[in-house]
């Protein structure tokens, strides 16, 4: 089984050594590994190109932000099955690849996800946050939940029949995209539950007020389309439930 691994990158040169080392270094080999550059400045494409061996296919062109990109990088894929490593974050550990594609070989199912911690941007040994995920039960979305993005990995052979991202959803790009695989189309899945990504906190969705007004309109819009029930409900509930995520970050630590 090959594993499409995509990274989508614009001035990214601060964290993308550790972001492109965490795949190299991976203990599977079948990786093909995709970086789409949105005409960087800083020394990002450097950076690439200096990863040649490893980077088996890059290009470097004006898009039209992130979940654009993202979809070019999917028309270029060949790997049987396609996941996203934002330029900021990094695998895991050296045997996350091998068990995502065991976890697929076992369940026989069309998607997975797993855990997600969020890392100190200076310190990535520093957790902010744990994502526990949840064994899936489609049900949840009627209340908000959604599995951690950045460790979703789903069926290159689905793409033609249900579509790349929706750009125009902005920062809800992600979640749509899962909504309508996951619960419209009902696509099978399973948790495995293990770390999957070290994310850098830091996103521009829930910064203040507004952005967080402007994200649960989002929210709201890509459930309604694709038909959860009583979207503004859940789509206040989306936020509320991540209150989770910090008890089980209090338990880790506390544990420790």
């Amino acid at each position: 089984m090959k594993v499409t691994i995509i990274t989508v990158t614009h001035n990214s040169a601060l964290y993308l050594q550790d972001c492109i080392n965490s795949v190299v270094m991976q203990t599977y080999p079948d990786i093909e590994y995709i970086v789409i550059d949105g005409f960087s400045t800083d020394g990002t494409v450097d950076i690439i190109k200096s990863y040649n061996n490893h980077i088996v296919k890059w290009i470097a062109e004006e898009d039209h932000g992130m979940y654009d990109a993202i979809n070019k990088g999917m028309q270029l894929a060949s790997g049987d099955v396609i996941g996203i490593l934002n330029s900021d974050d990094m695998l895991a550990s050296k045997e996350v690849v091998a068990s995502i594609v065991h976890c697929f070989e076992k369940k026989k199912v069309d998607s997975l996800y797993g855990d997600l911690v969020y890392v100190d941007r200076l310190n990535p040994q520093k957790i902010i946050r744990f994502w526990k995920g949840l064994p899936y039960n489609r049900f949840r979305f009627h209340y908000g939940w959604m599995p951690a993005h950045p460790t979703f990995y789903f069926k290159r052979s689905l793409l033609k029949e249900l579509g790349g991202y929706e750009t125009h959803y902005f920062t809800a790009s992600d979640y749509e995209f899962m909504a309508r695989y996951l619960y419209r189309y009902r696509i099978s899945a399973a948790y495995l539950p293990k770390l999957i990504v070290k994310m850098r906190a830091g996103g521009q969705s829930n910064n203040t007020i507004q952005s967080r007004l402007r994200a649960n309109r989002r929210d709201y819009l890509a459930m309604k389309v694709n038909n959860i029930p009583f979207p503004h409900i859940a789509s206040v509930l989306k936020p509320l439930i991540k209150v989770k995520q910090f008890y089980h970050t209090f338990f880790k630590k506390a544990k420790e």
